[in-house]
């Protein structure tokens, strides 16, 4: 199958078109190659690559930066899927898009499904959610998939900041209070891989939104821990420089401590069982990843 990727050069793109490769045939297109911001540019793009597919990874995913950019996030990630999406009715494809665990408040206890009430706290969020509701009015064949907390070992991220941080500085203090499951990039790739095999895309009945997450869940400072532990054990392994902060030497602070420009939900958990019943597909635990993930890490930056 002919897929177009968008957003290569970022995390969940660069996974995705090395894990789809050996599978479909790719077109695999960078933000040089297709600005999301430039509509014009999408719809032309679509029209001359004509695929069956069209896979969009891409986002602007500068949280705090979009408070004071609101137009380029609304340009990006709410103008330019349903443009994706008309251009794909148009020549008879299918869209995969990835939104986020950010259109909702957090307020709620357990971990959230598809037919929860959305409301988004920040740009980033409000953003998103208008990309997923364009989607929805063309009414082409569709899966919305929701994820949280993306890392991986290409790109910038929260893991990689973390190894950085904890190799120049004496302490790390990290929130603890905000819940999620973090989702490495390969295994939302190989999840996707997973769906397209499952995924019967003319079923209309089979199109909507769907969590998209590693199992499980935990906090920012857990998370942290994790990373560093994982680092410990290969760090003995095979030799690689110590950090100067330890796994058990983090310091646990709230978000209040934290305070950001954008809100973050404080329950950021997503249920997966619509995706598990209706296709078949679970992604593994966040801890399973994790250490899948640290095997691959080379750079900090």
């Amino acid at each position: 199958m002919k897929i177009l990727v968008t957003g290569v050069k970022g995390q969940v793109g660069h996974a995705l078109q090395h894990t789809l490769g050996g599978h479909h045939e790719i077109v695999a297109l960078d933000r040089e190659q297709l600005d999301l911001a430039d509509t014009d540019a999408v719809r032309r793009v679509v029209q001359l690559v004509r695929p069956a597919l069209i896979i969009n990874p891409a986002a602007y995913t500068a949280v705090d930066r979009a408070e004071k950019e609101p137009e380029l996030a609304h340009a990006i990630n709410a103008v330019a899927p349903g443009i994706l999406a008309e251009e794909a009715a148009n020549i008879g494809a299918g869209l995969i898009h990835f939104s986020t665990d950010y259109v909702f408040d957090g307020n709620k206890e357990a971990p959230y499904v598809e037919t929860d009430a959305v409301n988004p706290l920040s740009v980033y969020g409000r953003s998103k959610l208008m990309g997923e509701v364009a989607i929805q009015a063309v009414g082409l064949p569709h899966l919305i998939l929701r994820t949280s907390w993306v890392y991986g070992a290409h790109g910038k991220n929260f893991l990689k900041t973390v190894l950085r941080l904890s190799a120049e500085r004496e302490q790390l203090k990290i929130v603890d209070d905000q819940w999620g499951a973090p989702t490495s990039s390969h295994a939302i790739a190989t999840a996707v891989n997973q769906l397209l095999d499952a995924w019967q895309i003319d079923n209309q009945s089979q199109s909507g939104v769907y969590h998209f997450t590693n199992a499980g869940s935990t906090t920012w400072f857990g998370f942290t821990r994790a990373i560093l532990a994982a680092y410990e054990v290969r760090a003995d392994a095979f030799a690689l420089p110590p950090l100067r902060v330890k796994a058990d030497t983090v310091g646990a602070i709230t978000t209040a401590e934290y305070p950001t420009p954008a809100v973050r939900p404080r329950n950021s958990r997503l249920d997966q069982t619509k995706l598990n019943k209706t296709f078949g597909v679970a992604l593994p635990s966040w801890e399973q990843a994790l250490d899948e993930v640290m095997g691959q890490v080379q750079r900090f930056d």
